[in-house]
């Protein structure tokens, strides 16, 4: 990863290109271009047959520097650093800032590599690829350019362990609204990544990540529950409500009734005899002497 800083303090995370990827997508460049040369060169012999030998001899040169050269300045020009071989290879050439190139950044990639690619066979690109830190040959150093990889694997994501079965549904009445989302994505992280953790290191940030849970939530924490399953049953929870809510459908009116069938009249409504009101008891709120509850083992 090359932590490269644009102008405006904002740090790209590039993943520079190697020598095999990038011999493999020159090569591939050179078979396309080296292709169509033969193809032009044999169109152009049955098109200068009348002339001498030095006006064939002066095509067949310009022919040749058109289609090895200019070429493949235009085509990472109007491609904006993709060329056939390196979109095979998934790289792309960008400029140091990471913005796309323009044609005098691929007339000097071009032109040196005239020299360092096909005068030398690539022997020049070579050292200097192996030599430099981000595998950038001359051309890439002149013009103030990168080769960097567009397709990159994607990290696996690791799944939240379950909850013991003995706290599943036992925090369904927890309101979890002013749990923001970067606490949940640190629970998260916790989670996924418990398993490798020193055991005390582990416990204690389980306990910590526990405590701003419940002081988000205002309920006492419950006894006898280790901090890491606390959280698994919470995040679960969580999960279980986004679910339902995502997978649960729009509740419409009730289906008409076909043509010509009878009507029914409703039955009447029975008034239910009234209910003296019961006062709603408040949870009990926790002593701001008293921890929370979850501590790390000593």
């Amino acid at each position: 990863m090359s932590d490269l800083v644009t102008g405006d303090a904002v740090v790209l995370g590039l993943r520079p290109a190697r020598l095999p990827s990038r011999a493999l997508a020159i090569l591939l460049d050179l078979v396309v271009y080296g292709t169509g040369f033969m193809i032009v060169s044999i169109g152009l012999v049955f098109a200068t047959a009348g002339l001498d030998d030095a006006a064939q001899a002066a095509v067949t040169v310009a022919s040749l520097l058109l289609v090895l050269v200019g070429v493949p300045i235009a085509v990472e020009t109007l491609t904006h650093g993709r060329s056939l071989g390196k979109l095979a290879c998934g790289l792309r050439v960008v400029r140091e800032d990471g913005g796309p190139i323009r044609f005098r950044h691929a007339l000097v990639r071009g032109a040196l590599g005239v020299v360092e690619l096909l005068m030398t066979l690539g022997t020049v690109a070579c050292i200097a690829s192996l030599v430099s830190e981000r595998g950038r040959r001359l051309g890439d150093v002149f013009a103030g350019t990168l080769v960097v990889r567009e397709r990159v694997p994607g990290a696996r994501v690791m799944p939240v362990p379950p909850p013991p079965p003995w706290l599943a549904g036992r925090f369904t009445a927890l309101d979890l609204s002013a749990v923001p989302d970067g606490l949940w994505l640190a629970i998260r992280q916790y989670l996924t990544r418990m398993n490798q953790l020193d055991p005390h290191t582990g416990a204690a940030m389980a306990a910590r990540l526990a405590d701003d849970v419940v002081a988000r939530t205002g309920t006492p924490p419950p006894a006898g529950v280790p901090a890491a399953a606390f959280l698994m049953a919470v995040v679960h929870e969580r999960q279980t409500r986004d679910a339902a809510r995502a997978f649960a459908g729009p509740v419409g009116p009730y289906p008409s009734a076909p043509a010509g069938a009878p009507v029914v009249a409703a039955p009447p409504v029975v008034a239910a005899p009234p209910v003296a009101a019961v006062p709603p008891v408040a949870p009990p709120a926790a002593s701001p002497g008293r921890g929370s509850g979850f501590a790390p083992p000593a």
